[in-house]
């Protein structure tokens, strides 16, 4: 495995992170247990979760991800060997068994906290992170900004007052953004710079062949502000894997159990998809190693968050640590991008 820090931090963590997501809906506890297992041993020292979770959200499945991370630290002792990141939920009207305000107040944020600690088993959490915006902005599969009605008003540094009291608590250690904005980044840089404040260490968006919008002012202010990405759905859901182009039935995969999910099935990410699954066998790859080293190289990138709801595709996935890609194929890639460019924002 290879290593880094959390931005401004000496916080060592896994280049490869491990996505819970579907421990409690398309993972029992016993193969989340034995993903965990498996990764550690591989060297992954770095796990994510939510509150929400698993995926997708639903009130019978609320929490289940960090228990079951709750009971593996229980039955393993393990949690001195884990860097911890989980989220608070941000507004969404069908979220709102996880609690009355679906805000980002300093009550939402104390409940949340101490809800996730209980379910999780610890008394700390290593990255606490705003799982997206409380304003109207574009995330979620909406490529550009549109100009919406939106009561909220700027509470950003409130916000981080409210964190910071909780990581001088000691209850979490760093914080970081999700399916954020260029400006939404900027802003929070922007407050605590100018008022003590504790900066972002990260920012979790969607990073892929098909998705490379990270690309378009939010890397330069990475590289330039030193906030790192933790990039999510490398493998698209799945689609990079190569397997729905086969033609054969997969009844078990997300895309087919949850069609809700519709970011990553248009006919555009079905084309980009066929070429870059091309230029991973013309070069001795499959499109799983070829997808992911793709993302792990990239000098924005801090982790990337893999998904597996088998020991198998963790290998796969893990294992492509070890695959660096030539600058002959990266320009290939972007040809390909410059055809089909970014078909699943």
């Amino acid at each position: 495995m290879k290593y880094t820090t959390l931005p401004n931090s000496d916080i060592e963590v896994s280049k490869i992170c491990l996505g819970t997501m579907t421990f409690g809906e398309q993972n029992t506890e016993a193969e989340g247990h034995a993903q965990m297992d498996f990764a550690l041993e591989k060297g992954i020292n770095f796990f994510d979760t939510a509150e929400m979770y698993s995926v997708p959200g639903r009130k019978e499945t609320y929490g289940s991800t960090e228990k079951i991370i709750g009971t593996w630290f229980k039955k393993t002792g393990n949690r001195d060997k884990v860097i911890l990141a989980s989220k608070i939920a941000g507004p969404n009207p069908g979220l709102s068994y996880i609690r009355e305000n679906m805000d980002f107040s300093p009550a939402s944020i104390a409940l949340s906290i101490e809800k996730s600690l209980s379910r999780l088993q610890t008394d700390y959490i290593d990255l606490y992170q705003l799982h997206w915006p409380e304003r109207k902005t574009n995330f979620f599969g909406q490529r550009g900004f549109k100009v919406q009605n939106d009561a909220w008003e700027d509470n950003i540094h409130n916000v981080l007052e409210t964190l910071d009291t909780f990581i001088n608590a000691g209850k979490i250690k760093n914080i970081g953004l999700s399916n954020e904005t260029p400006w939404g980044i900027m802003r929070f840089l922007e407050e605590s710079k100018y008022h003590n404040l504790p900066k972002i260490k990260t920012v979790q968006n969607p990073y892929s062949l098909l998705n490379r919008l990270f690309e378009n002012g939010s890397a330069e202010i990475s590289i330039k502000e030193n906030v790192g990405l933790l990039a999510y759905s490398p493998l698209a859901f799945g689609v990079l894997s190569g397997k729905f182009l086969s033609g054969e039935s997969h009844p078990k995969a997300r895309l087919t159990l949850f069609p809700q999910f519709s970011r990553y099935n248009s006919e555009q990410c079905t084309q980009a998809t066929k070429l870059y699954q091309e230029i991973a066998h013309q070069n001795g790859l499959s499109l799983t190693q070829m997808a992911l080293a793709f993302v792990n190289q990239q000098p924005f990138v801090t982790s990337t968050i893999i998904g597996a709801t088998n020991l198998t595709q963790l290998e796969e996935n893990i294992d492509s640590i070890n695959v660096v890609l030539s600058e002959t194929i990266l320009k290939e890639i972007n040809n390909a991008q410059s055809a089909i460019p970014d078909p699943a924002p």
